[in-house]
């Protein structure tokens, strides 16, 4: 690994050689220029800026009592906070723990489970965040004896205490990054500073071929890793100026994303499946004046399954504002490998392979098949028959690394898969975690051999890597496997399904004849909470739409209001918490529990004074206008 540095060295190397670059951070109220917000709006770091204030925000985490391994929480919904805050907690060797802020009225409660879980599974001996959310957070102090102090992070901004140095190694680790538990309770993924530094080198060199006037644009969370890795500390490590957009800004007004992209030249931006879709239905054509996307070069997409006619819509709606479909970098990772496992090579867009549906559902093998593009909108695509499935490739693993399909029985990882045979997909290299924090159990599962078990099932065709789906997620009906992902996308196509809102599981009844067999579940999210009286029949088109797209009878459809699904903080739907709910008969509970939970944080508000629920406000409408 050349030239491997610790992330508090390049913080001060940052300082040193390009002093005049640095960070900038949109407005909640927009982009300046635009409905009358100004330039003097946007706050501006340099590295030399940010070299100094986060050495006075480590000074004032010392000043707490904090000494070096000691871990700290940050609830920072602000991206400079957060920002100044991380690299002060690392430049005094604390080390930091991203939780992400409450962002809806509903489900508190939960809110502060999760919380609880995270403080308490770290050993965080401080917490530190807005004084309006901090009068939220008694219940988590008294349930957690470790958690010394909730610190407000106004009083951490007005401190003048100078930081006192560390010795800081690439052994140590650098943050705890907990996983966002979309089939179980979170795990501390535990990164040193060489995993890091090693992730950060393939990613910047190998997969987006950094260079000299690339300049980052991200409206992502900085407490998700594509968020703080990828645009908070790659961007540091090679001097790259960012822009930062709020989640919530983007979510309220998503053509902002492209106004950060035209204004400042972007070059480089990730985002899920989701925003691309969001940015379609929610961007209407005379938003687009003035937009000119002809400068991002790389449009990075992962952090959940990855649709082809989405990003193919995409490209045809935008490329009359210069988007070209060639800056599409489909992408594979996960918290464990720090970030990055495989980036599709750059200049080439969004490759796919067609295959039989029945020979990869029953037989878990990619049976290629033709798919030549059509010669003309007349004629029919490659995969309109319903026995077609099409998926993306996310390239090759990158160099000192490695991808591996393996049976998931398999516990040595001595006998990889032929190509093209479907198995759990297994990683090896310098980016991978030691381990989970405090967690030796769940280590040693997470591990066959040298090799990371992802839980993913995949294929490697020609080399490139293909995600199929999760192990635990597969549902087996008289022998034959079935993806969800594939009953989620036939059902996504019915009239009245809110886009992005469908889950497919399998549940087992207790006892009784049906106990032998696994049943089909459907739960989806109707477009608009007043179409309720419409779900009995949009739940019958449903049954249909999968019955002839993959030949399989659903025993179960439930239609619920829009924003009942559980997600995790970063968006993506819990399968498992779905099914766990389903059987003990709490989802549509939940139901009626929304209503009592905006009255709960109403309450809570009203008695804190708490002007931070406009946020969760504006967290509620956003699901309701997705």
């Amino acid at each position: 690994m050349a030239n491997a540095r610790t992330i508090a060295q390049a913080i001060e190397d940052a300082a040193k050689t390009a002093p005049t670059r640095g960070m900038r951070f949109v407005p909640e109220s927009g982009v300046p220029g635009t409905r009358g917000v100004t330039e003097t709006s946007e706050a501006s770091f340099s590295f030399t800026a940010i070299e100094r204030a986060s050495a006075r925000y480590g000074g004032a985490l010392q000043a707490l009592g904090l000494r070096k391994g000691d871990r700290v929480g940050l609830i920072l919904p602000a991206n400079e906070d957060f920002v100044l805050c991380f690299f002060g907690a690392i430049a005094a060797g604390i080390i930091p723990v991203p939780i992400y802020p409450p962002l809806g009225p509903g489900q508190l409660q939960t809110y502060l489970d999760n919380t609880r879980h995270v403080v308490e599974k770290s050993g965080a001996r401080a917490l530190v965040t807005p004084a309006k959310i901090k009068r939220l957070l008694g219940t988590v102090q008294s349930a957690c004896p470790a958690l010394e102090q909730v610190v407000a992070v106004e009083a951490i901004r007005e401190s003048m205490e100078a930081l006192r140095p560390e010795k800081i190694t690439l052994d140590d680790i650098a943050f705890l990054q907990f996983t966002s538990g979309s089939t179980s309770r979170p795990k501390g993924v535990s990164l040193t500073h060489a995993n890091i530094a090693s992730n950060l080198e393939v990613i910047m060199e190998n997969g987006l071929g950094v260079r000299e006037g690339d300049v980052g644009v991200s409206w992502l969370p900085l407490y998700h890793d594509m968020g703080l890795i990828g645009f908070v500390i790659a961007p540091l490590y090679y001097r790259v100026p960012s822009i930062f957009l709020s989640p919530l800004l983007f979510l309220k007004r998503p053509v902002t994303w492209f106004q950060t992209i035209t204004r400042h030249k972007g070059t480089i931006s990730y985002a899920p499946n989701f925003a691309y879709a969001l940015c379609m239905k929610r961007i209407r054509e005379k938003d687009l004046e003035g937009i000119d996307l002809s400068t991002w070069r790389v449009a990075g997409c992962g952090a959940e399954p990855i649709r082809p006619e989405t990003l193919e819509s995409f490209a045809s709606t935008y490329a009359g504002v210069g988007f070209r479909k060639s800056a599409f970098v489909p992408s594979y990772g996960m918290a464990e490998s720090s970030l990055g496992i495989a980036f599709s090579p750059l200049e080439q867009g969004m490759k796919t392979l067609s295959l039989d549906g029945p020979t990869l559902w029953s037989e878990g093998i990619a049976k290629p098949i033709d798919d030549t593009p059509p010669k003309s909108s007349a004629d029919p695509s490659p995969d309109s028959s319903d026995t077609v499935v099409r998926l993306v490739s996310c390239g090759r693993a990158f160099p000192a690394h490695q991808i591996r399909i393996f049976d998931p029985d398999d516990l040595t990882s001595e006998h990889p898969f032929e190509e093209r045979k479907v198995g759990e997909i297994r990683i090896s290299g310098p980016s991978v975690m030691h381990g989970y924090w405090d967690d030796v159990d769940r280590t040693r599962e997470s591990f066959a051999g040298p090799f990371l078990r992802t839980g993913d099932l995949g294929f490697l065709h020609d080399g490139d890597i293909y995600i199929c789906g999760r192990i635990k997620e597969v549902i087996i009906v008289n022998g034959r496997n079935y993806y969800p992902q594939d009953m989620e996308w036939e059902a996504s196509h019915v009239p009245g399904v809110r886009k992005g809102s469908v889950i497919a599981f399998g549940s087992r009844h207790p006892s009784g004849i049906e106990a032998d067999r696994e049943r089909v579940v459907i739960a989806f999210e109707m477009q608009d909470a007043q179409d309720m009286p419409m779900g009995q029949k949009v739940s019958k088109e449903i049954r249909k739409a999968v019955q002839e797209g993959i030949g399989l009878t659903v025993d179960d459809v439930v239609a619920l209001p829009p924003g009942t699904l559980p997600k995790t903080s970063s968006g993506k739907l819990q399968r498992g918490k779905t099914r766990s709910l389903y059987e003990s008969g709490e989802l549509l509970d939940r139901v009626k529990s929304r209503d009592a939970g905006r009255i709960e944080l109403a309450k809570q508000a009203a008695k804190s004074q708490l002007s931070y629920f406009k946020l969760a406000v504006l967290g509620g409408r956003r699901r309701r206008e997705e």
